[in-house]
């Protein structure tokens, strides 16, 4: 039997990015609402019993919420495509500065399905960002980052973890209320969201400020010192870098610009802010106790993700009326962008089972 272990959250990130990037390939319905199928199983298989492993629902909602503003507002600012007239709305007459745009007027069957689809995409990548912060610890990705990344982790990890300490602080908020006798039932809805938002709030908020503090007492996000000449090589290298990295993306996707710019450019970049990291790395000055390591649970997961971003992205050049279906026919499926999106499961099979307290208290008293 394998051993309870957390696996390394780099792998859960790189897991995530993978469902993120084979959604933002796609507009299908079907292989976005597996995306979401395959999120969710592995979120519901793999995670542990931590705060933040409780924040998955949340981001369900959320993405539900999203699918329901994109139809909405398809309806207030609509296209006027001609189909099968759904809803006909009055149109409200804009002024000349505002041609192009209708507001409402006639509300067809294609604009709810363009509605629809272009939704559930944005919604997939919330949720696989969601699954994301659900499984991988949070402070075990800090101490996973470069050095030369400290600062920004600071800020990175204090910002992913607002979502799952606002689920928390309402589970213990809720769970607060009713020991103290609250009033169900029989208080209106919209008292008790104010009840509840409130005290939630600000438990997140003192909460978020506690982990910073700690964070900085514990020296995250403080840079050793360096030399004027230091920091001059260091920025210029980091300019350099970015620079030559927008400039390769830029040529990468236009394909009127010459192919010098694009390959070239993007390496050198890629090369010149790696050498901007090793440099600012240098000056940070950092102990880590037990570094995380990777072994070939964590190669399995990562490359599961990128399996459905490859296959996704194959999809989207080779099968068109697969990866974007029109919203006259009935979206159709192929075999190939079917099993790219079911190796993202493969967590379940592969990763070893989650720490809880249950099992660490095992593992203790072995």
């Amino acid at each position: 039997m394998t051993p309870a272990r957390d696996l390394h959250p780099v792998a859960w990130w790189c897991w995530a990015v993978g469902l993120a990037v084979g959604a933002s390939c796609t507009t299908n319905p079907y292989l976005l609402l597996l995306l979401v199928a395959v999120a969710t199983t592995t979120v519901l298989a793999c995670r542990g019993d931590q705060p933040w492993a409780r924040s998955f629902r949340l981001y369900l909602w959320l993405g539900v919420v999203v699918i329901v503003v994109r139809v909405v507002f398809r309806v207030l600012v609509g296209g006027a495509d001609a189909g099968t007239v759904l809803v006909a709305l009055p149109e409200i007459p804009l002024p000349d500065w505002a041609a192009g745009v209708d507001l409402l007027g006639p509300f067809s069957r294609e604009e709810l399905l363009a509605a629809l689809y272009e939704g559930l995409r944005l919604a997939t990548l919330l949720i696989a960002v969601g699954a994301a912060n659900a499984l991988a610890n949070p402070k075990r990705l800090m101490r996973s980052l470069p050095p030369a990344l400290y600062e920004v982790g600071t800020a990175m990890v204090v910002a992913i973890t607002v979502v799952p300490q606002l689920a928390d602080s309402a589970r213990r908020v809720r769970a607060a209320q009713q020991l103290r006798g609250g009033e169900r039932g029989r208080v209106p809805r919209v008292s008790s969201l104010r009840r509840l938002l409130v005290p939630v709030l600000e438990d997140a908020f003192e909460r978020s400020l506690a982990l910073a503090a700690g964070m900085d007492a514990r020296g995250y996000g403080r840079s050793g010192s360096a030399s004027p000449g230091e920091r001059r090589r260091t920025g210029g290298l980091m300019l350099l870098g970015l620079l030559g990295i927008l400039v390769g993306v830029y040529a990468f996707l236009d394909a009127t610009a010459p192919r010098v710019l694009a390959w070239p450019m993007l390496a050198l970049g890629v090369l010149a802010a790696l050498g901007g990291f090793v440099l600012a790395g240098r000056r940070v000055e950092r102990t880590r106790y037990r570094p995380e390591r990777w072994r070939g649970a964590e190669v399995l997961v990562a490359l599961s993700g990128a399996v459905v971003g490859a296959g996704l992205w194959a999809a989207q050049h080779w099968e068109p009326s697969v990866a974007y279906p029109g919203v006259a026919v009935v979206p159709t499926l192929s075999v190939g962008a079917v099993l790219a999106v079911l190796a993202g499961v493969a967590p379940v099979f592969v990763a070893p089972p989650p720490l809880t307290a249950q099992n660490r208290l095992g593992v203790g008293v072995a």
